[in-house]
């Protein structure tokens, strides 16, 4: 973290683990409140100019921080995947050093590694929001978050399960969730398509320090249900594809359906968006009274003001010298 001459700190988030416990809850918190109209101060950004960089299409989360930086008063610049001299060879870390002169905080989304994020963050004064790469997606983790603080007035304590990819929303999901107290994620993702290793230590480091608990199996069966929430996201997700000729069938029985719901009739159902009624998600589910996987959508802005107020907010003021 630096701070910059006018006074204000200039945070990266390009994974989760930029965020303290701290941090994370107070993004959180914060997007819960600007869900619930009960922010404030209402323009903390004025002045400021943003940076929009989606390598990749992207419906909600382009137009969450397209409208959340305009919502707390920035300036907005919109680039597409054919806009940059990346495309000619520079490198992201002279792309990031250059536009760091002009923009004060640029909010990017790639298919690509993580590593990339990092070149555009490898200066000082341009805060860098990763809206989502290969290995994670935080800025969805946030979101959920936010959505489960809205829905239940708390995270600590609840008991989530994800069915489906151990993709990057999961990963955020896992690396974002246990670090709340007594919370309960367990994964069932298809064989061969569990959350990458590092990811899973991660987690289950966090788990052990917060006291929350971790776990991952890839059937589905014995499940224990009391479920608060069931979350699971699209089979083919952007710019990837499957290594396995017949994955469809390696899938297939990670559908959520209505089944899911005989041990734990109270629980909603959540989803990153978006969806394909027939494939991951049953359109009886999706559609149905336990879904708020659309007002999750709508706390993707909420969030997104959030993550643009914390990367960009006014430094500490000084204690004074006795």
């Amino acid at each position: 973290m630096d701070v910059r001459t006018d006074g204000r700190r200039v945070r990266h988030l390009v994974s989760i683990d930029d965020l303290t416990d701290h941090e994370l809850h107070d993004v959180v918190r914060r997007g819960a409140e600007f869900s619930a109209g009960i922010a404030g101060p209402a323009r903390p950004l004025d002045g400021l100019v943003a940076g929009v960089y989606f390598a990749k299409t992207s419906t909600r989360t382009r137009t969450a921080f397209s409208s959340g930086a305009l919502r707390l008063g920035a300036s907005l610049i919109a680039y597409g995947p054919g806009d940059l001299q990346l495309n000619t060879g520079e490198t992201t870390e002279d792309t990031g050093r250059v536009l760091s002169g002009m923009l004060d905080v640029l909010v990017v989304r790639t298919a690509g590694p993580e590593a990339e994020l990092r070149g555009w963050a490898s200066q000082h004064r341009m805060a860098v929001v990763n809206a989502m790469s290969a290995e994670e997606h935080p800025t969805q983790a946030l979101t959920d978050l936010t959505t489960l603080l809205r829905h239940f007035g708390r995270v600590e304590g609840l008991r989530v399960l994800y069915v489906g990819e151990g993709n990057n929303t999961a990963a955020a999901l896992a690396l974002a969730l246990t670090r709340y107290p007594a919370a309960d994620l367990e994964l069932r993702t298809p064989p061969g398509y569990g959350l990458a290793p590092g990811v899973l230590e991660r987690a289950r480091a966090n788990a052990a320090r917060t006291g929350a608990r971790i776990t991952e199996r890839h059937d589905m069966t014995a499940l224990d249900g009391a479920y608060d929430v069931v979350y699971t996201t699209r089979w083919q997700t952007t710019g990837t594809s499957k290594p396995d000729a017949d994955w469809r069938e390696i899938f297939a029985p990670f559908q959520v359906t209505r089944d899911l719901w005989r041990t734990s009739p109270r629980a909603v159902f959540m989803h990153d968006l978006p969806a394909h009624r027939g494939e991951e998600v049953t359109a009886e589910i999706l559609d149905g009274p336990m879904s708020i996987a659309f007002a999750q959508a709508t706390n993707k802005m909420h969030s997104a003001m959030a993550v643009l107020e914390h990367v960009h907010a006014p430094a500490p003021v000084p204690l004074a010298v006795r």
